[in-house]
This record gives structure tokens, sequence and C-alpha cells, in this order.
């Protein structure tokens, strides 16, 4: 067993307080041990319940695994079978379901990298609803589009933007998400260099940061719509103050969330003059997960009568474009066979599919924001030839047209690890390969050997 910790004594001061003498010690206690480790299994890709795991009763398709497996060398990891995602933060799950929400919803993860909630989102959307994914920092985006990318649903549009950029979207979504960047209290016990960064006026940085996110994003969701707000960390400074916040000067209303007692989620009140307002934290004495803040607004409803975008005749964009007719027509384009039309854009060389129903929405976001991905990539047009891409492979969408090739888990590593693989099919072209029915990616078979065309970037590289 390691030593406590050794923890800002300002830190421990406001914690001892706000536990008491009598959970002091256990808290103390539970930042002794290993980090729980628990996965999030995607229902769309059909990898049944790990044999050894404890149900985590408030997320949906989330367990607690025994012993920390080595995800790296997991070929079904890679095929975005699931997620490995920290207990506390699956409460999420929970409070969707808790939520009047439309059929075909609309949601916004505003500070979404790197992709556990909007890979948990994007499930609870599943076919019905669309998710606008987005990130500011350019190296967590990318870790966001590999995650979504590999989660393989198609129903998220990414962007890399700052919160300000949002405000020609003010009231267009039916919930919003701020998992604001935070002063990460509930990480020590995960990562101890999260110890190292905190300071008392680290803490005001983060709430004077997570205001100004919060100014920006209290706009964003339709009246009657929900701001869900939530952070990793324990202080009432960066969590019940923004709360006020919010309560303040947007008019928000509470919204209570119902809770198991088994679970031994602390819910308490943030009272404001505007109300009182429920509160949720985890502690890492009573669950099975990491320290996580989480509370749930409503914007009041309006008389207004909503107005959804419709499909603009033009659609003007520097570099993204409507697929023209003569591409989606000819021979070498694929054929999907679904049972919602899809709508396909090019940029560059790249094609793009999307439902056609978000298709008003989607363009409204692409002329306003700095969009990333979005749907599924399909692959690249090249000179009246279509070349599958690694997108593809791992989204829902159906590849009846290719021969497919299942490998064994250690020629599925060899191929994660971007090496030569032997393929048993004889005809030569494009071979999906599969891991447990599920694809991993494309090889191109050239009889007397094949090409492996696993993103570089993605390659495992421990041995």
């Amino acid at each position: 067993m390691n030593e406590y910790p050794v923890l800002p004594a300002q830190f421990l001061e406001t914690m001892k307080q706000q536990l008491g003498e009598s959970e002091w010690d256990h808290f103390l206690q539970a930042l002794q041990q290993p980090a729980p480790v628990s996965i999030r299994l995607n229902p769309f890709k059909g990898m049944p319940a790990p044999a050894n795991g404890q149900a985590i009763g408030w997320s949906s398709h989330a367990y607690r695994l025994p012993a920390r497996p080595n995800f790296t060398l997991d070929p079904c990891f890679h095929a975005g079978a699931y997620y490995v995602q920290e207990a506390s933060s699956g409460f999420l799950s929970h409070v969707l379901n808790q939520l009047a929400l439309p059929e075909a919803p609309f949601a916004l993860d505003l500070c979404a990298a790197p992709g556990g909630k909007s890979t948990l989102i994007s499930s609870f959307l599943g076919d019905k609803g669309l998710l606008l994914a987005n990130e500011v920092i350019k190296s967590r985006n990318q870790v966001l589009k590999e995650n979504t990318i590999k989660w393989g649903l198609g129903n998220t549009v990414i962007t890399q933007n700052d919160p300000a950029h949002f405000a020609p979207l003010s009231e267009s979504f039916d919930f919003v998400l701020v998992d604001a960047p935070c002063s990460g209290e509930g990480l020590f016990r995960k990562d101890p260099q999260s110890i190292q960064e905190w300071s008392p006026e680290n803490v005001h940085l983060c709430q004077g940061r997570q205001s100004r996110i919060l100014q920006e994003a209290a706009a964003l969701p339709k009246p009657g719509g929900y701001l869900i707000y939530s952070t990793c960390t324990y202080n009432p400074l960066e969590n019940e103050g923004n709360v006020r916040f919010l309560a303040a000067n947007f008019g928000y209303k509470p919204v209570e969330i119902p809770i198991d007692p088994a679970w031994q989620i602390s819910r308490s009140e943030c009272k404001t003059e505007q109300g009182v307002f429920p509160v949720y934290r985890f502690y890492p004495h009573k669950v099975p997960g990491e320290g996580l803040f989480m509370a749930v607004l409503q914007r009041p409803p309006s008389e207004a009568n909503e107005k959804s975008p419709k499909k603009a005749k033009d659609f003007r964009h520097p570099h993204l474009q409507r697929l023209p007719g003569k591409v989606r027509n000819h021979p070498s384009f694929p054929k999907l066979d679904v049972p919602e039309p899809l709508s396909y854009y090019q940029y560059n060389n790249h094609l793009f599919a999307l439902p056609s129903r978000w298709v008003p929405r989607f363009e409204t976001i692409a002329i306003r924001l700095n969009v990333q991905y979005f749907g599924v990539e399909l692959g690249d047009w090249v000179r009246d030839t279509f070349l599958p891409g690694p997108a593809w492979a791992l989204s829902m969408l159906p590849k009846s047209s290719y021969a497919r090739e299942e490998l064994t888990r250690e020629e599925a590593i060899r191929y994660l690890k971007k090496e030569p693989i032997a393929l048993s099919k004889a005809d030569r072209g494009w071979v999906l390969v599969n891991y447990k029915g599920l694809g991993i990616g494309w090889v191109k078979n050239l009889g007397n050997r094949s090409n492996n065309y696993y993103p570089k970037e993605w390659r495992i590289r421990m041995d």
C-alpha cells in the first residue's frame, strides 16, 4: 500500500471542513488505494459484458474491472468496442435518461476532449440525434477526433472553436454539456501531476475561466433546454460558485435528478436568491470512481415558436462542398444500403457521409464554425477511383461490397502495429480486416503481398 499523497495544506483544510470528521479518515484512506478501473461498452458494436465486471448502476453499459488489463494490446479497444472511462463520469448517462428531451435531440459538448462524455452522448443519441463536440486546443481536438471515429456511430460533428464563437447558434441545442477545465482535485489519486499544479491562485484562475465559458454557453440551450455543468474538482468556488453565477445572470431553474441511495452519491443543495439547486458530488471513499461534481439546470420555456434551420439552396464554403452528382453516380462510388438517406460532402479528396435530415443543422454549423470532422469519412476520391478510409472500416455503415478477413488476436495486433499480415483471400483488391466481427481497417491484397492501410499515427508502439 502506498503512503498518503503529499497534498496541499489548504486543500486538506478545505476538504476536512467539507467532509467532516466522520468521513475525513475514510477519504484519506481512499486516496491511498489504487484508482479503480472501469469501461463503458459501445452498445452498437455488440461486445459482451466482461465476465469479471461489476455493473455500475448509474452508467448504462459500464462495468468496473477487478484489475487494469493491458488495453493497448486489446484489438477490441482499438475497434471502438468500449471506452476506458472512470465510473463517476458515467453519471451523465443517468442524467440524460432523466431529462425531458425530444425524440431526436441536438446536443453540444462544449469542452469535449478527450471524448469520454462525447462518446457517451453519441451512444445515447444513437441513430436519432446529432452531437456537436467542440475542443479549442488543437492537440486535444485530434484525440477527440480519433476516439469519435473509433466509436463509429457517425452522429457527431467535431469543431475547434472558442466558446465565444458559438454566439450565432444561441437557443439551438436541446442540451449543452460544459465539462469545464478545472483545478482537478478529484483526480489527485489518478493523476499525481495535478497535485503539483494545484494552488489557491490556480483555483481562482480556473473559476474565472469556467465563468467565461458559462457566460457563452448559457445562451446556447433552447428555451426549455438544459445546461449540464460538471467538473472533476471538489471546491465550492468552482462548483456552487458557478451555479450561482448561472442562476443570477441567466434565470436558469434547478433540475432534480433522482438517485439510488445505494449508489452513495452525495447530494447537497446550493442556495441562491433564485432558488435551491440540487448538486451532486462523487467522493472516492464512497463510489468506485474519482471525484466529480455535476449540476443540471433548465432554461425557462418560452412561448416563441422554435424555428428549425432549412437547407440552403446554395451551400458556400471555402473548403467543403456538396458532392457532385457525377461522383455519386460513378460506378466506383461506394453503395451504402442504409434505411435513412445519406448526404455526401467533399473536402479536398476526402468524402464524408451524413444523415440527410441533419443537413440543415450541419450546414449552419459549417459556415459559422471551424469543422474538423463530421459524420463518417468514407475515404478518398482520386482520379475517378474510390479508396476506402479507416473511419468507414470502424463505422457502423455497411461495407457489404468488400471481401472480409477475420484476424486472430496475434494477426490483429500485428495489423494495429502497421506490420504486414498474410491474407487467406485469393481475390485481389481491398479487404476489410475484422477482429471478433468488428472492422478495424483495410488491407490492399496484391496477390503475393498486401499493403497495410492502418493510420500511422494510430499504430501500436508497444512491444
